[in-house]
């Protein structure tokens, strides 16, 4: 599943080594921003060495920005066959995907591993990354290559992009609405699954994250990035669909398939009208949580 990715600051041992035993679906080591300039290079192996270990969930590493002078070295440095995937920070062009998936393609086939297998989740982060993120999510159909395309999702950054922009966002963030909004239908528009939202760096508003994990979920979001171990718990259960959820889809899709038999395409089911898409979405919610148990 793609609910909980929690980063661990790569140059910080004991926190990477308790991130890869937690109940994160996936573990994001890092070599962007919570590790010092003078720090990156020699941090590169003990990533490499980290993600080689035994791990609950899946192993990821966020490399420096293409712009930076360090992601070909992060990439080259720190990439074999147990990396899952890249977390590619601060993306602003189409050009930037195909470079990274090239050489992500490359040293798949340098090193013996499975071609395409590299995930790779795009963090848009930047004025300019938003501006264009229709543009960049067309990277699939602009590649001058063929296979299989590698990226599956994206990832919001609320904090570079606020910054940016000289946002100042309150505790339930409406000035960052339009930013996430656009992000989810541009992330459809492409066929690519639902993003994953902006980490919470308010860790003593309990009440304000689960508002603001229950806006991200019915706001088209299917998980988010965490940055801390109390975070993972309140981020697993938030994007699944509740009991009572899981209930009305299951009326409404049984429902649905009786008016079908009926030869109608429409019903009402606990007083809301039933047709195709909503019967279509049940039926997802109810396909989505039986794939994953």
């Amino acid at each position: 599943m793609n609910r909980s990715f929690l980063f661990a600051p790569g140059n910080v041992a004991r926190r990477v080594e308790k991130a890869l035993t937690l109940e994160a679906d996936a573990v994001i080591v890092d070599l962007e921003d919570s590790v010092a300039i003078a720090e990156k290079a020699a941090t590169r192996k003990s990533v490499a060495a980290a993600l080689e270990r035994p791990r609950r969930g899946r192993g990821y590493v966020r490399v420096n920005a293409p712009s930076t002078p360090f992601c070909f070295a992060d990439l080259y440095e720190v990439l074999h066959a147990k990396v899952d995937g890249v977390v590619l920070p601060k993306v602003e062009s189409a050009a930037d995907l195909h470079a990274i998936d090239w050489l992500l393609w490359n040293l798949e086939r340098d090193r013996g591993i499975a071609e395409g297998s590299i995930d790779l989740m795009p963090q848009i982060e930047t004025a300019a990354g938003l501006h264009r993120v229709d543009r960049v999510l067309q990277a699939r159909s602009l590649r001058p290559y063929k296979g299989p395309w590698r990226v599956k999702r994206v990832a919001f950054g609320a904090a570079d992009y606020s910054h940016e922009l000289g946002l100042t966002p309150s505790l339930d963030e409406p000035e960052l609405a339009d930013a996430r909004a656009r992000v989810v239908l541009a992330s459809r528009a492409a066929g690519l699954e639902g993003p994953i939202d902006s980490p919470w760096f308010h860790f003593k508003e309990a009440e304000g994250f689960a508002r603001a994990l229950e806006r991200s979920r019915r706001g088209g979001f299917q998980g988010r990035l965490c940055v801390h171990p109390d975070q993972i718990a309140p981020v697993n259960a938030a994007y699944l669909p509740s009991d009572e959820e899981l209930a009305r889809a299951e009326r409404i899709v049984a429902a649905f398939k009786q008016a079908e038999a009926r030869g109608e395409a429409a019903v009402q089911v606990d007083g809301q009208m039933v047709d195709y898409p909503v019967a279509y979405r049940a039926q997802a919610l109810l396909d989505t949580v039986r794939k994953n148990n």
